[in-house]
């Protein structure tokens, strides 16, 4: 079984191969080693490798940067969706693209279904909205949000970072969502196209939380594995006083249920695998 992993360097990426079945042949491709924007080259690498199943998980993820550079994120956020949903097509090959939280306003009160209108406030969230319908009915679109893994640029590693530094953290407080641990993830994405899932998905972590609860849960947990030597005070903030180019939602927590009926199972609550990750980084270090 031949499979294609676009962004196979980022932190979805990796969680994808190290989670691939044994019968599974990959090839991974990044940006350094296919650009996605040149329709003529994904024909030629799809018609290639002829995979059974590509999974997306590139995207343009500079959600501030992408207010001032609308048409870089398009390009890779739609233009490359299309693409590569084209090439998909034309072998035969199952399309799984993953999207974002940010395609809604954040003005619910409640989870967001898969179903629920989409209102995104910035260019990130209309990009990759418009990498939703270039995608296709056709294609299993899986939403998720706040993605963190051991590498990469994430939240979690930028907080032990500051932690580390700094004699305190400010971290937002009116912005609530769910964290989503990028192997389980992962898995999730395999389970899904194995079983033949078509049509747009949620997934995250269970439960949720504000980034300032997502802040003290990592410091709590990385003292008590020795990843940070002392505690520091975290500083909960209004998203006002903390200005950003691209508005961001205030409440964007996802509902699973048809997600978890299809995978037979909730996934864990975002704290348990924050746990997770946190111990496995301080045993390698």
């Amino acid at each position: 079984m031949k499979i294609l992993i676009v962004g196979s360097e980022g932190q979805l990426g990796r969680g994808l191969v190290a989670a691939s079945p044994s019968r599974a042949k990959i090839v991974g491709h990044d940006i350094d080693t296919l650009d996605i924007t040149d329709a003529t080259l994904i024909e030629a690498v799809v018609a290639e490798i002829r995979p059974e199943i590509i999974f997306n998980a590139a995207a343009y993820t500079a959600v501030d940067r992408a207010e001032r550079d609308e048409a870089a994120a398009l390009a890779v956020n739609a233009t490359a969706v299309g693409h590569l949903a084209k090439a998909a097509r034309s072998v035969g090959a199952s399309f799984v693209h993953v999207s974002t939280d940010f395609v809604f306003d954040g003005m619910s009160g409640v989870p967001y279904s898969p179903g629920a209108e989409t209102a995104p406030l910035g260019v990130y969230g209309r990009t990759k909205l418009a990498g939703e319908k270039a995608a296709g009915e056709d294609a299993l679109i899986v939403r998720t949000a706040w993605v963190y893994a051991p590498i990469g640029g994430n939240f979690v590693r930028t907080m032990l970072r500051l932690m580390g530094e700094r004699s305190e953290v400010r971290v937002v407080s009116d912005q609530i969502g769910t964290p989503t641990y990028a192997p389980g993830l992962a898995a999730a994405l395999w389970t899904l196209a194995e079983r033949g899932a078509k049509g747009i998905y949620h997934y995250t972590d269970a439960g949720a939380c504000s980034w300032y609860d997502f802040a003290v849960a990592i410091q709590e947990e990385a003292l008590s594995v020795g990843l940070l030597e002392k505690s520091v005070p975290v500083i909960p903030i209004n998203a006002s006083e903390y200005p950003t180019p691209a508005k961001r939602p205030h409440f964007s927590v996802l509902d699973k249920a048809s997600t978890f009926a299809l995978l037979g199972s909730p996934t864990p609550h975002w704290r348990v695998n924050l746990r997770k990750m946190l111990a496995e980084i301080a045993q390698q270090a």
